[in-house]
């Protein structure tokens, strides 16, 4: 299939009605009815985060990167005194000279937003939203996957691009309380309807941060896909790439209204294939459950882009076709892009 088309291949259209998706969503049923117990991890001591004397502009990202290092480095000093020897660690990596952060708040299960490259001069911009189980404890995870498409962008063949693809820059976009795969939380769009006007109010600081015509495509992972389809109105971006989604609480891509152009992505060894596209009240308590219309689905009208192979952790592996395709979309060279 030719990029820009929105036709699915058929084993993405009308899911029969197996066993297996019957239980499948009794269970999601289930995470809400019964709640799973789980312990408490104790609070992890740390400071509030840094205060930025000024706003987001390009003349004050040197010293916003460093105060937040500086925070993040207080940060793994409590964590180390309180004996949590994982969260200090990553802290500290954090603090790291070389480490560009816009944001750092190590409370709880901790907020990060970390850039790559040059962002006053970026002229074609990825944010990267992640989906469950990402945490301060995790974020190395996330990083790498950040780090993998800023090499894709950064190590492509320069000749013949326009000389505005060229500058680039990679944000790893941790700024919400993402929800625990196995949780109550994650078959709702509760924490993705908290997440998404703190997406929206970044997307607006991060516009006068970088040049006024940047080009802005976002990359929404898992249930980070979720929360790009609740923070798509009103959303300046150019582009939104949905991959490995669950849904995203819309029944179309034109249902997000959004301006972006909407791609979609789904590796043929991905698990989240076998989630019931359902979106069911429950019981009469205000309370929703599932995501709607399949994002690779002809029903919903993305763009759809080929993943390959790509397992549900797979899309930004180095060499995979899923990261050559993002890359593809990040520079805007959408002519390239191969179809699934």
């Amino acid at each position: 299939m030719r990029a820009g088309s929105t036709r699915a291949p058929h084993r993405h259209h009308h899911p029969r009605r197996t066993p297996l998706r019957a239980l499948l969503a009794a269970l999601l049923t289930a995470a809400i009815v019964i709640p799973l117990a789980g312990a408490a991890r104790p609070a992890i001591p740390a400071p509030p985060p840094a205060h930025l004397a000024t706003s987001l502009t390009p003349a004050a990202l040197s010293s916003a990167y460093a105060a937040n290092r500086k925070n993040a480095a207080d940060a793994a000093r409590m964590a180390a005194a309180h004996g949590d020897t994982r969260r200090a660690a990553a802290d500290r990596a954090l603090a790291a000279p070389a480490r560009r952060l816009l944001a750092f708040d190590g409370r709880g299960h901790g907020h990060v937003i970390e850039v790559m490259g040059d962002l006053a001069h970026a002229r074609r911009i990825a944010v990267l939203v992640p989906g469950s189980d990402t945490t301060l404890d995790t974020y190395p995870r996330f990083h790498r996957a950040a780090a993998s498409l800023y090499t894709a962008l950064t190590h492509r063949p320069t000749e013949g691009r326009a000389p505005e693809n060229t500058a680039v820059a990679v944000i790893a976009w941790l700024g919400y309380d993402t929800p625990a795969t196995v949780s109550t939380t994650v078959t709702t769009t509760t924490r993705a309807d908290e997440a998404a006007p703190r997406l929206r109010a970044f997307v607006r600081h991060l516009r006068t941060a970088a040049p006024a015509t940047a080009h802005l495509t976002l990359l929404c992972h898992s249930y980070g896909s979720v929360v790009c389809g609740r923070a798509a109105p009103g959303l300046a971006a150019d582009d939104i790439a949905l991959i490995g989604s669950p849904g995203t609480g819309a029944d179309s891509a034109a249902d997000l209204h959004s301006r972006a152009r909407v791609w979609a992505a789904r590796g043929s060894d991905d698990w989240v294939a076998h989630v019931p596209h359902i979106r069911t009240g429950l019981f009469g308590t205000g309370t929703t459950v599932g995501f709607g219309t399949d994002p690779v689905s002809a029903a919903f009208g993305a763009r759809v882009f080929d993943a390959a192979g790509a397992d549900h952790s797979g899309y930004f592996t180095p060499g995979s076709a899923s990261l050559a395709n993002l890359a593809r979309i990040t520079l805007g060279e959408t002519s390239e892009v191969t179809g699934d």
